[in-house]
């Protein structure tokens, strides 16, 4: 395994080990496939046995999605790669657990098994048994899944490497963490490496390729890897979706467009101006294939001054920059919406809960009569408990005064007390009115 651990993935190896031993709790990594799920429980396992918690015969490790293991051990998935009877699951792992110490049973993909919850459940209530699950399909979660476990499981979502882990790879192989200034300016070129970044993919295993300085050895394992096996598996066979270009053409449109509000009907419209008319209940259907298989999310507005979520439009954001540019290339990039995304998924990754902020208020025109109108504030992020923090994107606001009068004119329009900043990629940090205008890079490598 030795040469399988160098993408360590420390973050994520905390937040297991913070359940570690909690074995009525069961614990499930979800997240887009090829993210490095797979790899954090073999980093998990590893680190059980490092510090001496468990022995090798008592953790029971199955990959569902290793044809190879699945037929030596009597698992005979259908044509659809499912398990039908789950109970041969439990007859297999059952019969292994032989006296009371605490068991480690690490199952992946467990989507691939018709009933996984009453799997799961058996298991957990064995009160021996710590059971780690990963998953590829939000789906899982249905209120009706979630009541058969009674509450008694813990998510953990996991996304490709953030630009931290991204370039702490890149200049140190992981073994340097960039947690001071001093630090930042040692490293290489920060703005080069963000490029590469967006470009090459956060996925993991796309940093086993980048030697190879074949820009489409990487492409080709984005689309064929990454991006087909997800549509194949995650959205047409649960959907039952026609073999046409249709899902291609709104997914199409959809990575083109990240970071702009819109509506279903909105969506149909634009497709219909560029030559496909796809009905709106149709892109519905898509757009929950996209988000329950992690590969897109949704941001939803928010009312600032009412406090609320509003229903109707919301912004689109794709799991992973280099994803977009495998399918559409660089033609027309939007550097400012892709530098958003990024940040979203940042704020996602820390565990905050983000929304489109919204804010109703009176302006003169330029007549100097009063009119309402609609602010926006790029992201309204809060932690469960926590308080919250809004956030603006901007590309650069330096030397264009309409550009730093709109950025700071939003957050300005917030009359609470609670944090606001303005990220973009000039040098510096300074503070304006209240608002802390930080260094966007700065700020991905949560840099002191």
């Amino acid at each position: 395994m030795a040469s399988e651990i160098l993408i360590q993935r420390t973050d994520y190896i905390e937040k297991l080990k913070h359940w570690l031993g909690q074995t009525d709790l069961v614990k499930i990594v979800t997240g887009v496939r090829r993210c490095g799920k797979s790899k954090l429980l073999e980093l998990f396992q590893w680190d059980l046995l490092r510090n001496k918690t468990t022995t090798p015969n008592h953790i029971i490790s199955i990959n569902l999605e290793d044809p190879i293991q699945t037929k030596k051990i009597g698992l005979n998935l259908n044509a659809n790669g499912f398990l039908e009877d789950y109970q041969t699951l439990l007859d297999y792992i059952l019969p292994q657990i032989k006296d009371d110490k605490t068991y480690y049973v690490f199952i992946d993909e467990i989507q691939m098994v018709k009933n996984w919850q009453t799997v799961a459940n058996g298991l957990r209530l064995r009160g021996n048994i710590d059971v780690y699950l990963t998953g590829s399909n939000a789906y899982m979660f249905s209120s009706d899944i979630a009541n058969s476990f009674g509450g008694r499981y813990v998510e953990i979502k996991m996304q490709p490497l953030s630009f931290s882990e991204y370039f702490s790879f890149y200049g140190q192989n992981f073994n340097h963490s960039v947690r001071t200034r001093a630090d930042l300016e040692k490293h290489n070129n920060p703005y080069a490496i963000y490029l590469d970044y967006i470009h090459e993919s956060g996925f993991p295993q796309v940093q086993k390729l980048v030697h190879m300085e074949n820009k489409q050895v990487i492409a080709d394992y984005l689309m064929d890897t990454v991006f087909q096996n997800t549509i194949q598996k995650d959205i047409v066979r649960r959907f039952g979706i026609a073999n046409d270009n249709k899902l291609d053409t709104v997914i199409k449109y959809l990575f083109d467009n990240i970071g702009r509000e819109t509506s279903l009907r909105g969506i149909e419209r634009g497709l219909k101006a560029s030559g496909s008319n796809i009905s709106a209940p149709t892109i519905d259907v898509y757009i929950k294939g996209l988000l329950d298989s992690f590969l897109m999310y949704k941001c939803e507005r928010y009312d600032i001054k009412g406090k609320k979520l509003l229903n109707g439009d919301a912004k689109y954001y794709v799991v992973d920059a280099g994803l977009r540019y495998a399918l559409l290339g660089d033609k027309d990039t939007d550097a400012g919406h892709i530098l958003e995304n990024v940040v979203y998924l940042e704020l996602i990754r820390r565990g905050y809960n983000v929304s489109v902020g919204k804010i109703q208020t009176v302006v003169k025109n330029d007549e100097g009569k009063a009119e309402r109108k609609t602010i926006e504030v790029d992201f309204v992020a809060t932690k469960p408990g926590g308080q919250t923090e809004y956030y603006q994107v901007a590309w650069s606001t330096m030397g264009n005064e309409d550009v730093m009068k709109r950025e700071y004119g939003s957050l300005e329009q917030i009359k609470d007390n609670y944090p606001k900043y303005l990220l973009t990629m000039d040098y510096g940090n300074s503070e304006q009115n209240g608002i802390k205008r930080l260094n966007v890079l700065e700020w991905l490598l949560n840099v002191k």
